[in-house]
């Protein structure tokens, strides 16, 4: 059993160069940020996108306006996508439910799933305007009930992106800005003259909007931490070299540092693979990116079993896992570590992205060891209570928690327990002694 290494990215350490790099700006402005507040602002949108309006919200006039360069197949595109979102996520809602049980006579414990109250929603913009992602982030927060969803993107060619904007307007945005980058998620979550700070900040964007996020989480709750996009291809012999490198290179697209695995038990696979990607970088039109991404974040990973790939698999942990193999349902029954499965070859990343229904911001950068994506229920935090109804609950747990409060030496904590003991049980425990057991009271 051998696992060999066909092509390999660049070395962790040089990638560690990069974000070190990118942590050392954004920590800068996001002090500028905080100091300055509007002014910081409007200083970095002229300075990166060249773009300062009078104000940085669009009205309800400007996004009607926008509205209307949306063509009418546009429009209906997005409504389907959207309708793919929205029942998926609604869906997921539904399996969502607040609870409420009587553990012992007289013990009442539950929960209750309530919405955040505010999430800032960014949609990255720059080299691609992703629509897509608008729907993931302020739709998904409305089917949650979320009460107030700021939605924030650059401006494309000097204004607000038409089809951003009607994605979050339909989507149910109640507040819309045309900002960018580390100003734009700097300002949702610490706050401007003009902005009221949100809760949550969710949805992707490059380097220095994840780094952003990162440094301010804490202050603001975060979808997850998220890299660069990932792509991870796992395949046998069932499927060809175009479909694989197609499924590759589609990914690889969206940046210069995207990483993209192909991961097979097929040496002929794997080597045509690499063949055929290089033969679609002469043709394709984003191969400026796709090729730098492919060149430096390309893994080809040659395995000798399927136990070996899996295990590889779930130790890189990718972003978007692609299955093409004899048993689909294995790998679904097995893969531990994830951001999402596309499982058999008439399943591809690219509809997950933009339209199939499930959220396109998943775990990055081996995240998926330990959360999953944006879904309904990043919105939802889960709140429990309890209440003790009877006098007869009140001394028994009461003489429980006193004895364990002691145990640990909090003579405070076991008074609160105790004056339960003596008001409802009328067992008579001297101030900052443990409870008696109940067979020593009677």
């Amino acid at each position: 059993m051998a696992i060999t290494h066909l092509k390999r990215s660049k070395p962790e350490a040089e990638k560690a160069e990069d974000d070190a790099k990118v942590r050392g700006v954004v920590e800068a402005t996001l002090a500028d940020i905080e100091a300055r507040g509007d002014a910081a602002v409007r200083d970095l949108s002229e300075k990166f996108d060249g773009y300062s309006p009078a104000s940085f919200r669009l009205s309800p006039g400007e996004i009607e306006a926008a509205m209307q360069q949306v063509s009418a197949r546009e429009m209906e595109d997005i409504k389907f996508a959207q309708a793919q979102i929205r029942r998926f996520a609604e869906a997921q809602r539904a399996s969502m439910t607040d609870i409420e049980v009587e553990t012992l006579p007289g013990v009442i414990l539950g929960h209750r799933n309530i919405p955040v109250q505010s999430v800032g929603c960014y949609v990255p913009g720059g080299k691609f305007p992703m629509v897509a992602s608008a729907h993931m982030s302020v739709l998904t927060a409305s089917v949650a009930g979320v009460p107030r969803i700021v939605a924030s993107a650059p401006p494309v060619d000097g204004g607000p992106h038409p089809a951003i904007v009607a994605a979050m307007h339909m989507g149910g945005a109640h507040e819309i800005y045309v900002l960018g980058g580390i100003q734009a998620v700097g300002a949702m979550a610490i706050g401007t003259e003009t902005i009221e700070p949100v809760h949550m900040l969710v949805g992707p964007g490059n380097a220095f909007v994840a780094e952003a996020k990162r440094q301010l989480f804490g202050r603001v709750g975060i979808d997850l931490f998220a890299g660069p996009t990932e792509t991870m291809v796992i395949a046998d012999d069932t499927v060809d070299a175009e479909i694989c490198a197609t499924d590759l290179l589609g990914q690889a697209e969206h940046g210069y540092n995207s990483p993209a695995c192909l991961i097979t038990n097929s040496r002929r696979l794997a080597e045509a693979t690499m063949a055929e990607c290089d033969r679609l970088l002469q043709i394709l039109p984003t191969a400026e990116t796709a090729r730098a991404s492919w060149a430096e974040y390309g893994d080809v990973v040659l395995c000798d079993t399927h136990d070996e790939m899996l295990r590889v698999a779930n130790d890189m942990a990718y972003e978007h896992v692609q299955v093409m193999t004899d048993r689909d349902d294995w790998y679904l029954e097995n893969m531990a570590s994830y951001g999402a499965l596309f499982l058999g070859p008439r399943t591809n990343v690219a509809n997950g992205d933009k339209v199939i229904g499930t959220n396109h911001t998943l775990p990055t950068r081996k995240a998926g060891r330990y959360t999953g994506g944006l879904w309904v229920g990043k919105f939802l935090k889960t709140h429990s209570y309890q209440k003790v109804t009877t006098d007869e609950a009140a001394t028994l747990v009461g003489e429980y928690g006193s004895r364990l409060c002691m145990l640990e030496g909090f003579v405070g904590h076991a008074e609160q327990c105790n004056i339960r003991v003596r008001r409802y049980g009328g067992i008579n425990v001297p101030y900052g002694e443990g409870a008696p057991y109940r067979e020593a009271a009677e």
